[in-house]
Formats: C-alpha cells, sequence, structure tokens
C-alpha cells in the first residue's frame, strides 16, 4: 500500500525574524504569513523484507541502504528513529518548485513527512501536533537555526497570523471578504532570481543581531506591520486593500534587508526594482534572504505590463492553499 501525503509551501508577508524563539522568549513574536498552491509531495510505500536493502529514498539524489544510521537525509533519518517506525520504506520526495528558495520547503517537507509516518503507524495528529513535532526535529533534534512560523504555515494551509508568547502560540485565522480574497488570489507572483541558497547559512549575523538586542528596533517594526496588515487584509474595498498592502510589503521589505547584510544583494535589488518598474505595487524577497524567489503584487489591469516588463524571467502565479497537510492516499 503506498501512502501520500501533500503540504504546502508558504509565503510569509510579515514578521519574520519575531519567530525565533531567541526573540519572542523576551518580546512577543508574530507572523502573517500563508500557505500555497504549490506543494511538496511525500509518497512511501511499505517494502518486502526479502530485498537486499531496508530504504530506499528518492530525491535530489537517490539513497539505499540497510541501516537506518545510513540514511543521508537528516529529516527521514531521525523522524523514522524519534516516532519508532520499524518497517523497511521507499519513500520518493517530490516538490512543485525547487529547494533552498525561501518557500519553506525543508520545514513542509518534514510536516509532511511526519504526517505520512503517522499515517503509516495509524496515528492521529492535529495540525498543531504536526507543526510542533516538526519544530522538535528541525530545531531540537537537527539544531537548525530555523524560526517556527514555516511549519505553521505547512501545517494549516490557509492565510493566518500566528502568535508566539514563551511556549504558547495562537492562530487567528484572517477574516477575509471574498472579493478582498478574490483580489489577493489573482494579485500574487513569485519570480525566481535565478539562485538558490542555504537558509540557515544566510542567518548568522541576523540571528547575533537578534540575541544581543540590535535588531529589535527593525522587528519591532515589522512585528506592528503584521497587526496592520490584519487590518487592511480585513477590509471591504479590494482596490484600496490592495493598494494599501502593496505599500506595506514594500515598507516591510526595506525594514528586513536591515536585519542582516545578506538578506540582499546588488543582482535582488535590481530584480525587485524592475518588477516594481514594470507595475508591481510592492513585494518583497521570500525567506531568510539571498536567493530564491521575490514576492511581488501586482494587480489584474497591471498584470499585461508586468509580464512584458519581467520578459526572460521564470513568473510563477500563485495563490491561497486552503487545506494545509493532507493525505491523499491510505
Amino acid at each position: 500500500m503506498m501512502i501520500v501525503s501533500r503540504t504546502p509551501l508558504r509565503v510569509s508577508f510579515f514578521g519574520g525574524g519575531t519567530d525565533y524563539p531567541e526573540y519572542f522568549a523576551r518580546a512577543r513574536g508574530a507572523v502573517l504569513g500563508m500557505g500555497i498552491d504549490q506543494y511538496v509531495y511525500v509518497a512511501a510505500l511499505r517494502l518486502s523484507t526479502i530485498l537486499d536493502y531496508r530504504y530506499r529514498v528518492s530525491y535530489s539524489r537517490m539513497e539505499q541502504v540497510t541501516e537506518l544510521d545510513q540514511i543521508q537525509h537528516p529529516v527521514v533519518r531521525e523522524a523514522i528513529r524519534l516516532y519508532g517506525y520499524d518497517r523497511p520504506l521507499d519513500i520518493s520526495i517530490m516538490a512543485d518548485l525547487p529547494a533552498r528558495s525561501g518557500l519553506g520547503s525543508s520545514s513542509s517537507f518534514a510536516v509532511g513527512f511526519i504526517n505520512l509516518i503517522f499515517a503509516l503507524q495509524g496515528r492521529g495528529a492535529t495540525k498543531m501536533d504536526l507543526a510542533r513535532e516538526a519544530v522538535r526535529i528541525e530545531r531540537d533534534v537537527l539544531q537548525e537555526n530555523v524560526g517556527v512560523q514555516d511549519q505553521h504555515h505547512a501545517a494549516f494551509g490557509g492565510l493566518n497570523r500566528f502568535d508566539f508568547e514563551g511556549g504558547r502560540t495562537r492562530i487567528s485565522p484572517i477574516q477575509m471578504t471574498a472579493p478582498c480574497q478574490d483580489a489577493l488570489n489573482s494579485s500574487l507572483f513569485l519570480v525566481y532570481t535565478g539562485m538558490t541558497r542555504f537558509a540557515s547559512a544566510t542567518l548568522g549575523e541576523q540571528m547575533e543581531k537578534t540575541k544581543s538586542g540590535a535588531a529589535d528596533k527593525d522587528l519591532s517594526h515589522l512585528l506592528a506591520l503584521v497587526d496592520q496588515a490584519q487590518t487592511v487584509l480585513e477590509s471591504n474595498d479590494p482596490e484600496a486593500m490592495l493598494r494599501d498592502f502593496g505599500a506595506m510589503l514594500h515598507e516591510g521589505w526595506e525594514t528586513k534587508k536591515r536585519l542582516s547584510s545578506k538578506v540582499s544583494n546588488p543582482h535582488i535589488d535590481s530584480l525587485y526594482a524592475q518588477a516594481r518598474a514594470a507595475g508591481a505595487l510592492g513585494g518583497k524577497l521570500c525567506g531568510a534572504g539571498a536567493g530564491g524567489f521575490l514576492l511581488m503584487l501586482v494587480p489584474p489591469e497591471r498584470q499585461a505590463a508586468f509580464r512584458a516588463g519581467m520578459e526572460g524571467h521564470s513568473i510563477i502565479p500563485i495563490a491561497l492553499d486552503t487545506v494545509g497537510a493532507t493525505i491523499l492516499k491510505g
């Protein structure tokens, strides 16, 4: 029997950086973002014990090993160990968009693989369980330099605000009208920078500034934008909502660049300026920085000019995922 999990990638709009325990352990953290209609898929097939290998793991490389400790993929290895799954497995990992591109793919995979292991074990789990277990594996077991918003966006999907205070996480779905939600869904685009990166490698300077308090002013501003953005998104005028939201994205991007010298570079700055000149109201680089995708907000009436102005670049329209982490087959 094959089981397939599907987990959304995410875009974070505001509050990124305040979702690190190094920050919200001493101050309130909050983020606003959404799961998108681009996914990570993990398929698992129970293997016969007569084969001469116990685990086969297919992703950007192929692993075929006889012992758990021989698996090189860290999340696969440690999740199987942590949850005590003792059957041989053939595991295939697929995604709609490339990894290391700022869309939270590593956390989406962690959530999806945990969901799959629990399904194989016949074990029930809420979406909050999945998010917390993914945080546990990434931060506690693997000691990855990651925040905690990606796991929650991946597990829950939807357009949500997450507040982090000490050990408590509170979810608040954004209450949009249908016209405003339709306007947002039809106005979001990813523009590929042509560069991928490891998030942990770009975060050293930012984390030092976070721990020392040197980034507190900018992080407080990004936190304030979460409150403002929720009000804007929950308004009734789609045209005004897009205008104000686009301006806020631009403001947030200018603030985010001050968190670390590694967030942006001349190529990213030039591409972002080109996108705004072509008609985007605002945007930001997704994820930790240094590469991946730009998220740009372009109202429908500006999209023809935007596509013409961005000719030669990969442009991907995205919309809201409303399901979150799910099992497709069982």
